[in-house]
């Protein structure tokens, strides 16, 4: 991740190099970014799919750290019956959906206890910072290749960690660079024409605009070996 950091009249890049500029007056409040590249790279494990996007942000509030698990970043809600009981897979009212590791959760940690029973949550998204979605292109026509629907279950929306290490507001550009591992992309996507859509989020909830990668297939994009 390469940054910017702007403090005062003292510009700082990751690489050391300094030197004195006006701080930006243009800089927005949400996050603006724009999309950069994307790569393929297969490796003899997990297969490596990155993207990379520009930003800018007036305040700096770009980033989690671990420890950022209470509200409003907190993973999980867990759902409750209307005297306030935990709903669990045993006793779930109809409607409820069927066992999938995204809808439940088995013997969680709730206020430092552990609950042996599969308990029915809600996914909270502010648990991350960075958004993506998927398309497949056929006849012509783009739709959303959802992860998070069978047989996968699964998201690759993630977190990505503090741009700056202090609180105070300061405005910063740079690149963030996402690594997604897979070992059935191939598989998946195959000669597919696929597209990435991109968001990101600060710490006060702000989401940016989203950008779009090229229209691609992995044999495109594949780096090229040394």
């Amino acid at each position: 991740m390469r940054i910017k950091n702007y403090s005062g009249f003292m510009l700082i890049t990751a690489f050391g190099w300094t030197s004195c500029i006006s701080p930006p007056e243009n800089f927005p409040s949400v996050p603006e970014i724009e999309f950069s590249t994307i790569e393929y790279v297969p490796t003899s494990g997990a297969d490596s799919l990155i993207i990379s996007v520009n930003f800018k942000d007036a305040e700096g509030d770009l980033g989690l750290s671990p420890s950022d698990i209470n509200p409003p970043f907190n993973p999980l809600t867990y759902k409750r019956d209307a005297a306030g009981n935990l709903i669990t897979y045993s006793k779930r009212p109809a409607g409820a959906p069927a066992y999938n590791p995204i809808d439940w959760v088995i013997d969680p940690i709730i206020n430092n206890t552990v609950v042996k029973d599969t308990i029915w949550v809600e996914q909270n998204e502010n648990q991350y910072n960075i958004f993506v979605r998927f398309y497949i292109k056929r006849s012509g026509r783009f739709t959303e290749f959802r992860w998070q629907n069978p047989p996968f279950f699964t998201t690759f929306n993630g977190r990505f960690p503090r741009i700056l290490t202090t609180e105070e507001g300061q405005a910063v550009e740079g690149n963030i660079k996402y690594r997604m591992l897979s070992s059935g992309w191939e598989s998946i996507f195959r000669n597919d024409t696929i597209r990435i859509d991109v968001r990101v989020q600060d710490r006060a909830l702000n989401r940016s605009n989203e950008v779009s990668s090229p229209e691609v297939t992995l044999r495109q994009i594949t780096r090229n070996k040394p």
